[in-house]
């Protein structure tokens, strides 16, 4: 188990560059990120599967491709999409706040899986990071905002963050369970397959989105609004790297080696790499309230490890 967890911290950390990266690309749309992002996840994950691909391919069944296109879809584009319109319509702190409840929602939808902890053992931890997820975000419902916009947007944007949130909780439970049925796949070779579907599926929105809207991406338009295409592929080629071949295979580990109770938990690493690089980032100290959410994720944490532990133990002397 303690295996899992620390590939789920070295997750986190890689998932925690996605919050950092589109501040070196403000000229392009949440959109252009998302299919940048997956193309070249894309076509990282096929040239380390170069070789074996072909063998791969033949290897897949059609429950297999099923499952690729809907962890693409819900894992990846759709999720950054209804995140991205959700931020647009509804605002920072309110898609924030949806999103947070993640570590949450995927240990309730685990809490039947083989393996899992009993809920009300769990119920002290969760509170702590319920508790670190309200510190996170208080202090920025807390600010002041500006003049808001139409209920109708609001109301559209919270539904487009909820159901982001759905989509990701669903792909992390989903994806767990499959690899735990699937063992005839190791965790890279899954990852890789995964990164093709998404590259896949991301550059034929890219091209569609093209031909709709006519985008110049290469012209004197382009560069006049700042939009520079050579730093958005070194910032999305390395983003992809990073959080998504890494990120992914190290998660995909750690999804066969937990219990979804503990797995929706470790989520938050995420959380906390992406505060800590924030900071970095911006050159600043941590708020109060900010040490605060992350003393208490933390403790939500390592005492749902220590619950899992117990358990493992206890188990282990009952057989």
């Amino acid at each position: 188990m303690w295996q899992g967890v620390l590939c789920g911290l070295l997750a986190g950390a890689m998932w925690g560059l996605v919050f950092v990266a589109p501040a070196f690309l403000t000229a392009f749309t949440p959109l252009e990120l998302a299919c940048g992002r997956y193309i070249a996840y894309g076509l990282i994950s096929a040239t380390l599967l170069f070789n074996r691909l072909p063998a791969l391919l033949r290897r897949l069944d059609r429950a297999d491709m099923v499952a690729l296109v809907k962890h693409a879809l819900a894992g990846n584009i759709v999720y950054y999409m209804l995140l991205a319109m959700g931020v647009k319509l509804a605002g920072v702190a309110a898609t924030s706040l949806i999103i947070g409840v993640l570590p949450i929602s995927v240990t309730l939808l685990g809490k039947n899986d083989h393996g899992s902890v009993p809920l009300r053992q769990l119920a002290l931890p969760l509170l702590l990071v319920a508790a670190g997820i309200s510190c996170i975000n208080f202090e920025v419902f807390s600010q002041p905002t500006a003049a808001s916009g139409p209920l109708a947007h609001k109301i559209i944007g919270v539904l487009c963050a909820t159901g982001a949130l759905l989509c990701w909780t669903w792909y992390s439970v989903d994806n767990a369970r499959y690899l735990k049925r699937n063992p005839h796949y190791s965790s890279g070779e899954w990852s890789a397959l995964y990164g093709v579907s998404s590259g896949l599926i991301a550059l034929l929105i890219a091209l569609v989105a093209l031909a709709i809207f006519h985008a110049d991406v290469t012209g004197a338009g382009a560069q006049a609004s700042g939009r520079d295409w050579g730093l958005f592929w070194i910032v999305n080629g390395l983003l992809a790297l990073g959080a998504s071949v890494i990120g992914n295979h190290l998660w995909n580990i750690a999804s066969r080696k937990v219990p979804l109770t503990l797995s929706g938990q470790l989520i938050l690493f995420e959380t906390l790499f992406a505060l800590l690089y924030g900071f970095i980032y911006k050159q600043q100290l941590p708020q109060p309230l900010e040490i605060a959410a992350m003393l208490l994720l933390t403790s939500g944490v390592m005492w749902s490890l220590r619950v899992h532990a117990l358990d493992e133990e206890s188990e282990a002397h009952a057989g």
